[in-house]
């Protein structure tokens, strides 16, 4: 008996490892995909199409069509498919719009640099998130960062520093593209406040917010499309009947809706400091598997800044959640010492 119960745990344990082996995985795929057929799409030689902001809105065309699918399957199929209720309601679509028009910013310019710059400087480009999160949940939020965290956001921008340099060496430079990754970078941080700040209005929806997000995305995407002349480019595109190319639209349409679940999905099953070490990992791969690909050669010093980077990445997460575990710790022995000094 003693046998048979701890063979039943050990396979239990392996079945939870392998579970989150598999998820971990499948983030990784599908994130470091995404980047590269983004990249594909925006700068390669094959497609060819100059219209960043068409390909992008393209993309949350994809997202609203897949939500509305989801939610037809829940309804027909409720005890495989779990999607809740979509429809038009123009009073969150307005609660929703400024986060809306920073979600624009945020993917148009993350485009933009990953159109000008390598997928193996992409990581680098758009490297000082972390550095405009503490700035602004400073000047936001009124939270105060301490020290060991300020330090490796510095760490964080010296490897920004290094890397920009050292493509500047190589002669691989693009001051558009790395401007690009800044507002990007600006953005991502600013997005990710309002998404807290967003959720509360649709009860905490994370799949609600995306549908309605993506909805007044559709909408601004058109007007600009409309106002920059890319609906000529799109019109005169030589490949506008290529179904191989609209094959990748439609690809990198799911692709992008898939990223937003598998992340969910990996801290589910991990946890946030896991994901943030994880999504770290990845980008490390990311960039020696995009050198490798593009057939890049890249001197020490480019590959230092890199290390530079996701070292000062790593080691603010590891501060962030010693902080977090202490504040922890400490709400839990307050009670205790308030009940003890009252006998």
């Amino acid at each position: 008996m003693k046998r048979t119960k701890y063979t039943i745990m050990d396979r239990s344990l392996l079945f939870k490892y392998l579970t989150i082996a598999s998820v971990v995985a499948l983030y990784w795929v599908i994130s470091i995909s995404l980047v590269f057929l983004n990249k594909h799409l925006l700068s390669g030689q094959t497609v060819k199409l100059d219209a960043p902001l068409f390909i992008t809105g393209f993309q949350c065309i994809v997202t609203v069509l897949l939500c509305f699918l989801f939610n037809y399957l829940a309804k027909i199929a409720p005890n495989v498919f779990t999607f809740p209720e979509v429809k038009l309601d123009f009073t969150l679509l307005y609660q929703i719009l400024p986060m809306s028009v920073i979600f624009v910013i945020m993917i148009t310019f993350n485009n933009i640099c990953l159109k000008y710059v390598g997928v193996a400087f992409y990581y680098v480009g758009r490297s000082l998130t972390t550095v405009f999160n503490v700035i602004l949940t400073y000047l936001l939020l009124n939270q105060k960062t301490s020290a060991k965290a300020v330090i490796c956001c510095i760490i964080i921008i010296i490897g920004f520093l290094l890397g920009v340099d050292q493509e500047g060496v190589a002669g691989t430079l693009s001051i558009f593209g790395v401007a690009a990754g800044i507002i990007a970078s600006f953005s991502v941080s600013l997005y990710s406040i309002y998404t807290k700040k967003m959720l509360p209005v649709v009860d905490g929806s994370i799949w609600l917010l995306t549908f309605y997000n993506n909805v007044n995305a559709l909408v601004l995407f058109s007007f600009l499309i409309l106002i920059t002349g890319e609906v000529t480019t799109v019109m005169n595109y030589e490949k506008l009947d290529d179904a191989f190319f609209w094959l990748l639209m439609i690809v990198g349409g799911i692709f992008g809706f898939a990223i937003g679940y598998v992340t969910g999905l990996q801290i589910k099953f991990t946890s946030p400091l896991t994901h943030n070490i994880s999504g770290t990992a990845k980008a490390c791969f990311q960039t020696v598997l995009a050198v490798m690909w593009f057939h890049e050669h890249k001197p020490f010093l480019w590959w230092t800044s890199n290390m530079v980077v996701l070292g000062g990445s790593a080691a603010y997460t590891r501060v962030r959640q010693l902080e977090m575990k202490m504040v922890h710790m400490e709400k839990e022995i307050h009670p205790k010492n308030l009940a003890d000094s009252k006998v």
